[in-house]
């Protein structure tokens, strides 16, 4: 409540604006027609000891009612300037073939007629032409992902789409794959899946179930499993790697010092190190595969350290592929690699005695994977 003291402080303040015209100060008082009166009327309203008049009530009287009206200039907002995209603009190594052959066509046709989907896709792979075409030895391979399209993990690099209660799993989805595969009559097929965190098994039952129903449909068929690390559960790890695959793969995707700002927190180097090592103690003869991204800043001592631990870990396959920035919220790009330098980390990777290495610009870890089974 303001009492006769503060009113007349206030009413001084007005007057005083009003004499001056204080221009500078940029206080612009307007007087509409009679205002004289009705400033008049505004001073004898102050002048009383009435306890009811608040601040808000002397507001609206001074800004409406009285007739007097006080605007203050506000200053002019600079629109910011755009943000940047973060995202290096690409050198001209990496070009990609155009997916456009028969082959391609007839592939994606199949995915969408059976509601299937591929990581191909889902991860926007420059090399879905050439592998799904069938490239320059006519041997089309593909890359199914299973147990759905959302991932209850968010890594900074991939751009599958996360949730932390994913759709349930398709009890149909065994059967729907191996009856794709066997309609397209690939060769060599490449499964994997989003992380499954919120299943019991963290999916590891379907998985097996998957390559089990393909192998009875096409027993000649080749089958390489791109697996998750689940969560370090080696139970867990045994049930795929024991379901008559012929590859099993699992991802390292960056280098150990990199690895808590690329991948999912719950997604550790070592954790996954010792997934590919303890698929090697089970004496099943399938090849051991993974796959490291280049171009978060890693050093060249980073990728040395990698090499050889995973050649510790008795891992037979290794391939090097440039990491490209899906959209301006994930990982920048801190550099694009010259093919020049994919190929002394080939000429090195070989000459630690790896079975088999693929490494460019445009390599991913299921890229011409066939290759890498002979």
């Amino acid at each position: 409540m303001l009492g006769r003291q503060s009113s007349q402080k206030l009413l001084s303040y007005v007057n005083n604006s009003v004499a001056r015209s204080l221009s500078s100060s940029a206080v612009e008082v307007t007087q509409s027609n009679g205002g004289r009166d009705r400033l008049q009327n505004l001073r004898q309203e102050l002048s009383r000891d009435n306890d009811a008049l608040t601040l808000d009530q002397f507001a609206a009287v001074a800004t409406g009612g009285g007739g007097v009206q006080i605007t203050m200039d506000r200053p002019v907002r600079k629109k910011a300037p755009p943000r940047s995209s973060k995202i290096l603009p690409k050198p001209r190594w990496l070009k990609a073939a155009p997916a456009d052959s028969e082959n391609y066509q007839k592939l994606r046709s199949t995915v969408r007629e059976l509601g299937l989907a591929t990581v191909c896709e889902e991860a926007r792979c420059p090399n879905i032409g050439e592998c799904w075409g069938g490239g320059e030895d006519q041997i089309a391979t593909a890359t199914i992902m299973i147990m759905g399209d959302t991932c209850t993990r968010g890594c900074r690099f991939c751009s599958v789409k996360t949730s932390k209660a994913p759709p349930p799993l398709d009890p149909e989805e065994p059967n729907k794959v191996a009856t794709a595969i066997a309609k397209w009559g690939l060769d060599y097929v490449v499964l994997t899946s989003v992380d499954r965190d919120d299943l019991p098994d963290q999916g590891a039952n379907h998985f097996r179930e998957v390559i089990e129903q393909l192998k009875i449909k096409k027993p000649d068929l080749l089958v390489e499993a791109l697996t998750p690390d689940f969560q370090g559960n080696l139970d867990l790890v045994e049930i795929v790697a024991t379901s008559g695959l012929d590859v099993f793969a699992h991802n390292m995707e960056t280098v150990e010092r990199l690895t808590h700002l690329v991948r999912d927190h719950r997604a550790k180097y070592r954790q996954s190190l010792a997934v590919l090592t303890h698929v090697k103690t089970l004496g099943i003869g399938c090849l051991t595969k993974t796959s490291v991204m280049l171009g978060f800043g890693e050093t060249d001592e980073d990728v040395r350290q990698i090499l050889a631990d995973l050649r510790t870990a008795d891992v037979d396959v290794v391939t090097f592929g440039q990491y490209l920035q899906p959209t301006k919220k994930h990982v920048p790009v801190q550099e694009y690699v010259t093919p020049e330098k994919f190929a002394e980390w080939q000429t090195y990777a070989e000459s630690l005695g790896f079975a088999y290495v693929a490494s460019g610009p445009l390599v991913r870890s299921s890229y011409k994977a066939v290759e890498s089974s002979f």
